[in-house]
């Protein structure tokens, strides 16, 4: 289809974590060694928000491209795992050797202590959730804070099992609680440190400044990690990555690849093919105002594919959901494939993967992760395409897309929009997918979201959407009985996405979305909330 990639396409279409050469932007950087913890990420998160750039390697990462990487410091996350048991993972040497500042949090201090001639010991009970820590040293890292009118107490976030009983040689003990001896700890010559709490969570009142006080102050680390830096540092990198080659992105109208979008228009302008393909499966009207935005709006290129009937067609009489999420991402590649085709001098395709796609992929890779719903992003689209590829959002949090977004111009409410799954209304219409199914969802979720605007809720909640149930109902319209569709309707409060509560949206706005979509779409008899948190129930119904 293509000639084949050049030396630049075979850099560009690296799946290693890096594949393209950091600017001055990653000069002053963080290593994060990730020993499994839920909060790994966040941490990652927070060192950004302060304007640091930092990565995330598992513990047990070649410990030559560790010393190697020129990071100003170190942190150690926490992890479920034991340092009291054989086989515990241990931080590389390297990181004890390279001479830079280090951070271990939770089990990072543990570890810290243990391989530094410490003792850790099991608790009799876990530790989980508000603590008070009492400051009992001096040091860079906590002296002078408190959240007790300059008395020196913290308030702090906890979550272990297993806690340092002796902190090792060299360390001095900078803080303690009523259960633990060893809460802190620091070797000032040595500029390591370790925290029992969580800096990273917000229930740690002074955890952004700990932070702060670690990169700027104790690594030296200059502040150049924000948006606007970033969008000058991308341009620079994607025009020199592709000169006068001509690029093709799948425009999907979500965050990501409307960011990616916005992003190379600005950098190489009509160098630039997007390739719309309307499924059929979108929110409701979602294709026109994808048009609307980036063909009329800002000039880019975009070819708009219908073809909401291929998909409808192929995925008549199947029920399963991944079987679904498969013929619809299978489909999506065959008519991209066939656009391409016709973009003859393209030699670069651009994706939306972002930096938590390339983790998980990496997990996966060293089975440290387990893939729960197939994935989009990452290698989706076949090797035989002979495209370079071009991510320029493979670094960056889904936060610091949006922040992207919002400076490069696009609408904020488009850019903040809640999640919306790959696979569309595919996987929001439980069971067979059928087009009148499709019109009815799409309708009824733009009530919802509609609604949900209208009195300032939509911002509050993390996601809400309608689900269409392939269940009929009795029900009564005017003198008659009628038998027709039920609509679910979902939201949910969360962080992170890995847990999830209900949103418990008030009695008379519920009413009054059921009233709308009862009484406005021809065919559905009753609507239903849906009240199950995650765990048990997964926020998405496939």
């Amino acid at each position: 289809m293509h000639g084949a990639v050049d030396e630049r396409g075979a850099r560009g279409s690296d799946h290693s974590p890096f594949p393209i050469p950091h600017s001055r932007l990653h000069n002053d950087k963080i290593l994060i060694l990730d020993f499994g913890a839920q909060y790994t990420q966040l941490i990652a998160r927070r060192v950004r928000e302060i304007g640091v750039y930092c990565e995330i390697w598992a513990w047990d990462h070649d410990p030559a491209e560790i010393a190697a990487f020129g990071a100003r410091g170190i942190i150690l996350s926490g992890g479920p795992e034991s340092t009291t048991l054989p086989g515990a993972p241990r931080a590389p040497q390297q990181v004890f050797d390279c001479g830079l500042p280090i951070l271990g949090i939770c089990y990072g201090m543990q570890t810290l202590a243990a391989q530094l001639g410490g003792a850790t010991e099991a608790a009799d009970a876990r530790e989980f959730g508000h603590a008070e820590v009492e400051l009992i040293a001096h040091d860079a890292l906590l002296g002078g804070l408190s959240d007790h009118g300059g008395k020196p107490r913290l308030n702090v976030w906890m979550s272990h099992g297993d806690h340092v009983a002796t902190a090792p040689p060299g360390f001095t003990v900078t803080a303690r609680t009523d259960r633990i001896p060893v809460a802190a700890m620091a070797n000032e010559d040595k500029r390591w440190y370790g925290v029992q709490f969580h800096p990273e969570v917000t229930h740690t009142l002074q955890g952004q400044t700990l932070l702060r006080r670690f990169l700027v102050d104790i690594c030296g680390c200059a502040t150049l990690w924000t948006a606007e830096h970033i969008i000058e540092d991308q341009i620079a990198r994607v025009r020199e990555q592709v000169g006068s080659d001509e690029v093709i992105l799948g425009l999907s109208g979500g965050v990501d690849s409307s960011v990616v979008a916005a992003l190379l228009h600005k950098a190489i302008g009509d160098q630039l093919t997007c390739v719309f393909v309307d499924t059929g499966l979108l929110r409701w009207q979602e294709g026109d105002q994808v048009m609307a935005m980036f063909g009329e709006h800002m000039g880019v290129k975009v070819i708009r594919v219908n073809a909401a009937a291929r998909y409808f067609k192929a995925l008549a009489g199947v029920a399963d959901p991944e079987a679904k999420r498969k013929i619809i991402g299978n489909l999506f590649i065959e008519i991209f494939e066939e656009e391409s085709r016709k973009l003859a001098n393209a030699r670069w395709l651009a994706q939306g993967t972002i930096y938590p796609d390339v983790i998980e992929s990496a997990g996966s890779k060293t089975g440290k992760a387990h893939v729960i719903k197939s994935h989009h992003n990452v290698g989706g689209l076949p090797a035989h395409m002979n495209l370079g590829l071009v991510e320029p959002l493979r670094e960056l949090f889904k936060d610091e897309v949006r922040r992207l977004g919002v400076e490069l111009g696009l609408p904020r409410e488009m850019v903040y929009r809640h999640p919306f799954p790959g696979p569309g209304l595919g996987v929001r219409i439980l069971g067979e997918v059928k087009p009148e199914y499709a019109d009815l969802l799409a309708r009824a979720d733009a009530i919802f979201i509609d609604e949900l605007r209208k009195v300032d809720l939509y911002d509050k909640v993390s996601q809400a959407f309608a689900v269409f149930l392939p269940v009929k109902s009795v029900g009564v319209v005017g003198d008659a009985r009628a038998y027709e569709w039920v609509i679910a309707l979902r939201a949910v409060e969360t962080i992170d996405f890995m847990t999830a509560h209900w949103a418990h949206l008030p009695y008379d706005f519920l009413g009054r979305v059921s009233n709308r979509i009862i009484n406005e779409l021809r065919g559905v008899s009753r609507v239903v909330y849906d009240i199950s948190g995650k765990p048990p129930a997964t926020i998405e119904w496939e």
